[in-house]
């Protein structure tokens, strides 16, 4: 069962195009880790460079400590699932999910016990004389698991499997990818995705990826760490901005006090907030961001410290919850149904305990426990 490790790895196509920047990045044996990050920043190519699909730039791959940045990938050990499930058209779910088996001459007796364990896992069983025109999406994709399962390999890597299915399907494949996890719970899995709760709800780690515009940030790591770790307590600005939804509101501030327990900012309306972090690295008058999650702001009657008065300028019902969308950008998520009017004013309290706040260089100050 294999342990992944990249060591300073590149990936660039000149000069200019840098996809990976420098990835230093361990997956041990059982864990699962997504690696996750907004369109374009080079999550795929990361994936497809651990598989052996392309090429490394720079920097070094290790699959259980022996060096594998020039093994070809049929010798890796590892299995892939692709986005657009790569099924042969003309071959049988069962001929199909034990082909690579074939191709390593493996006994054909040996392939169907294989082929019939990975389909029971699956609930493919009855489908196995099918071809994959006759499957629906969802089917498709447990065949492609099935196809990777049968190879015992020692890690999965997973490419945005779940991107062409619908909201609900791919909610019940999320859970069926948990389920496989933890039955070959020996097996490390990496698994790429630009959806966020995908993330949060499949990884052991995550591994979010920039997509900043000057080449030293564009397809480096921006935060590694739990799904909670990145949630909670994001490093910079960026993290605090993808994890989240809906995504966490910035308010432009400035320092106005510094103090043993708290920061004093000033909003540009002259609002004073406080805001319970370590202020030691920043200085008065200093230009920050101040960042609240729209869950943690409540709704109050009375005036008081930490309070902003705004007009809302939307109302979204969930159902289980109502977004109110204020004016200065501001979104506030509540927990069930409330009723408000379009354009009235409402005070909102922002507890300090719950406030991040980024210094100009967009690094997060450490928070205070309460």
């Amino acid at each position: 069962m294999a342990t992944i490790r990249l060591a300073s790895v590149y990936k660039a196509y000149s000069a200019k195009q840098i996809v990976i920047n420098d990835i230093n990045l361990t997956i041990n044996q059982g864990e699962f880790c997504v690696i996750v990050g907004p369109s374009g920043c080079g999550k795929s190519t990361l994936l497809r460079m651990i598989a052996g699909l392309e090429e490394i730039s720079a920097g070094e791959l290790y699959i259980d400590e022996k060096r594998m940045t020039d093994v070809p990938s049929s010798e890796r050990g590892i299995a892939m699932v692709f986005q657009n499930y790569a099924l042969y058209p003309h071959m049988t779910v069962e001929e199909n999910m034990g082909f690579a088996l074939k191709m390593a001459r493996m006994p054909d007796e040996e392939i169907k016990v294989q082929v019939a364990a990975a389909a029971k896992s699956l609930q493919l069983e009855d489908l196995l004389t099918r071809r994959p025109a006759a499957l629906s999406g969802g089917q498709r994709q447990r065949v492609a698991i099935g196809r990777a399962i049968v190879r015992k390999p020692g890690a999965f890597l997973f490419d945005e499997p779940l991107s062409n299915l619908d909201a609900g399907l791919r909610a019940q494949m999320r859970l069926e990818i948990g389920r496989l996890h933890r039955e070959f719970e020996n097996v490390a899995t990496i698994y790429v995705t630009h959806d966020q709760v995908e993330a949060m709800t499949l990884a052991d780690k995550i591994v979010l990826l920039n997509s900043g515009e000057n080449v030293n940030k564009y397809g480096s790591v921006a935060q590694i760490g739990s799904p909670m770790e990145l949630y909670e307590h994001p490093r910079n600005k960026f993290t605090a901005s993808f994890i989240g939804s809906p995504r966490m509101n910035f308010l432009a501030a400035q320092v106005a006090e510094i103090h043993s327990d708290h920061v004093d900012v000033k909003l540009s309306d002259k609002e004073i907030l406080s805001v319970q972090v370590d202020g030691k690295y920043l200085s008065v008058g200093e230009n920050v961001t101040l960042g609240i999650r729209p869950e943690h702001i409540t709704l109050t009657s009375e005036a008081g410290d930490n309070t902003l008065e705004r007009p809302i300028h939307f109302i979204e019902q969930l159902g289980d919850a109502t977004c109110l969308y204020l004016e200065d950008d501001l979104t506030a998520k509540l927990n069930g149904y409330h009723q408000y009017q379009r354009y009235s004013t409402v005070r909102l309290h922002i507890p300090a305990r719950c406030c991040h706040l980024f210094d100009s260089n967009e690094q997060a100050c450490p928070r205070l426990s309460a």
